[in-house]
C-alpha cells in the first residue's frame, strides 16, 4: 500500500498529512473525499464522463483522452471508473496551480471538445480511487484504458482492485509539465478566440419569386428604374392609365 499511496501523492495530491485516512480508504474501511486543492491551487484536474444509455460515455472519454494527446501535446491521463455513475479522467500536473486556473482549462476543454457532457468546473472534491462506492457496493478503481469498455455497463468492480495492480497503472504516468501547460491552455485559448471572431453564417437570402427580372427589386423600385431596367431589356414599355373625376 505504501507504494499505491506515493503514487497517489506524486499525482495528485498536496497534502502529505493523510497517509492513516488514506489507509482505511483504500482498503474500503471507510470511503472519504479528497480535496484535491489547498490554499487556493491544485495539481489535479478530474474529468467526468456520465454513464448513459449506449457506450456514449466511454467513447466519449476516449476522444477527449486521445484530443489530450494529439492535439494539446499531454501526457496520457488516467481512467478511472467511479464505482457508480461515470467514467473519470485524470490530469496531473507537475507544479501546483491556482484552482481558477484549473477550471479556466477545464471550461476551455469542455468547449473545444464535450460541450454536450455536463460537468462542475469548480469541483476539487473527490473520492479517490481505489475505494468502495457507498452507494452501489462496487468499487471505484483506476483501469487500463484499452479495458475500460468492458465495464460500460457497470462502471465499477465487484472485488476489491488488487493494490499493486493499481500502484503499476499509476506509475507509469506523467505529470503535466510547466511549459506543456502553459503551451496547451495557449492553445485553447486561440482557438476559442478564434471561434469567438468567425463571422456569423450568413443569411439566406429570400427566393425571388420567378417572374421578377434578376437585379430589380420591384418592392422598392420607383417608376424611373423600371422604365430604365425594361430598356436595358429591349423592351419598350406602355403605361396606361384612367384619370377619374
Amino acid at each position: 500500500m505504501d507504494k499505491l499511496i506515493s503514487e497517489l501523492r506524486r499525482l495528485y495530491l498536496l497534502n502529505a498529512d493523510n497517509t492513516q485516512r488514506l489507509q482505511h480508504h483504500l482498503r474500503g474501511e471507510a470511503t472519504f473525499a479528497f480535496d484535491l486543492a489547498q490554499d487556493g491551487v491544485t495539481r489535479a484536474i478530474v474529468i467526468d464522463f456520465h454513464k448513459a444509455d449506449s457506450e456514449q460515455h466511454w467513447q466519449r472519454l476516449c476522444n477527449v483522452a486521445n484530443a489530450l494527446q494529439s492535439d494539446l501535446d499531454l501526457p496520457a491521463p488516467a481512467v478511472s471508473v467511479s464505482g457508480g455513475e461515470c467514467y473519470r479522467l485524470w490530469l496531473s500536473l507537475a507544479s501546483p496551480i491556482p484552482v481558477e486556473q484549473a477550471r479556466q482549462f477545464l471550461a476551455l476543454l469542455h468547449k473545444a471538445y464535450f460541450e454536450d457532457e455536463q460537468i462542475d468546473l469548480g469541483r476539487t472534491v473527490v473520492e479517490l480511487p481505489p475505494c468502495l462506492h457507498v452507494a452501489t457496493g462496487l468499487w471505484a478503481a483506476f483501469v487500463n484504458p484499452s479495458m475500460g469498455g468492458a465495464l460500460a455497463d457497470d462502471l465499477g468492480l465487484e472485488m476489491p482492485p488488487n493494490e499493486h495492480a493499481q500502484a503499476v497503472f499509476l506509475e507509469k504516468l506523467e505529470c503535466i509539465g510547466d511549459d506543456v501547460f502553459a503551451s496547451a491552455l495557449a492553445t485553447l485559448q486561440r482557438r476559442h478566440q478564434a471561434t469567438k471572431a468567425a463571422p456569423a453564417p450568413a443569411a439566406d437570402k429570400p427566393a425571388r419569386p420567378a417572374d421578377t427580372p434578376p437585379g430589380l427589386l420591384l418592392k422598392d423600385a420607383t417608376l424611373e428604374d423600371i422604365v430604365r431596367h425594361l430598356h436595358a431589356l429591349g423592351i419598350e414599355p406602355t403605361f396606361r392609365h384612367v384619370l377619374k373625376n
